[in-house]
């Protein structure tokens, strides 16, 4: 028995241009994207909407050197802002907006939202320690040079003494801006993607 494939229907365009920082001719060019992202040599979306596998499959592309799965999980949970298991249009344009386009504090607030894995306002060392090997583990061996196994846990090490101002354990999201503000690599690496499309 063939399951019907629910279709997704976008938000008037004019909504989503005053609710994002694209234009509307931007958003037609990014919708054509999402339903039939060719590009990608991937088959297309036509319910409008991403679930996690085809998100993966999709984000694998990229980063064809690593193991980009776990990385892909979290980022589709950051971009899945009302955790229903799917990511629709509206979800990608809202979050490729802020990222694209958005205010240092948006970013840093969206970064934040990423590394919260459980959600719970707090990020622990053990959450940060997940995104890091995710990350290590995305950009696969092919490093030069090539990291040392406990490069993740050293990374965030460092970091989370950075960011734990009152040493109590956790990163609040307020530690976690002034920290990212006060570090002029970060901040750089903010400003890299905005205007890409």
């Amino acid at each position: 028995m063939e399951m019907a494939t629910v279709r997704h229907r976008p938000e008037a365009l004019e909504l989503l241009e005053a609710q994002s920082k694209f234009t509307k001719k931007e958003l037609q060019i990014l919708y054509r994207g999402f339903k039939n992202p060719s590009f990608l040599s991937f088959p297309e979306c036509p319910s409008g909407v991403v679930n996690e596998e085809t998100f993966k499959e999709i984000y694998s592309q990229f980063f064809p050197q690593g193991d980009s799965t776990n990385y892909a999980h979290f980022l589709f949970n950051a971009f899945d802002t009302d955790h229903n298991g799917s990511v629709s249009f509206e979800d990608f344009v809202m979050g490729l907006s802020i990222l694209l386009r958005g205010t240092v504090q948006e970013k840093l607030n969206w970064a934040f939202n990423l590394y919260d894995i459980n959600k719970d306002g707090y990020i622990t060392k053990e959450e940060m320690l997940d995104i890091m090997k995710a990350i290590y583990d995305m950009m696969g061996k092919c490093t030069y040079p090539v990291l040392k196994e406990d490069a993740p846990r050293q990374h965030v090490e460092t970091f989370f003494q950075k960011m734990d101002k009152n040493k109590d354990g956790v990163v609040t999201i307020e530690e976690f801006i002034e920290s990212c503000q006060k570090d002029e690599n970060i901040m750089r690496s903010m400003q890299l993607f905005e205007n890409v499309i």
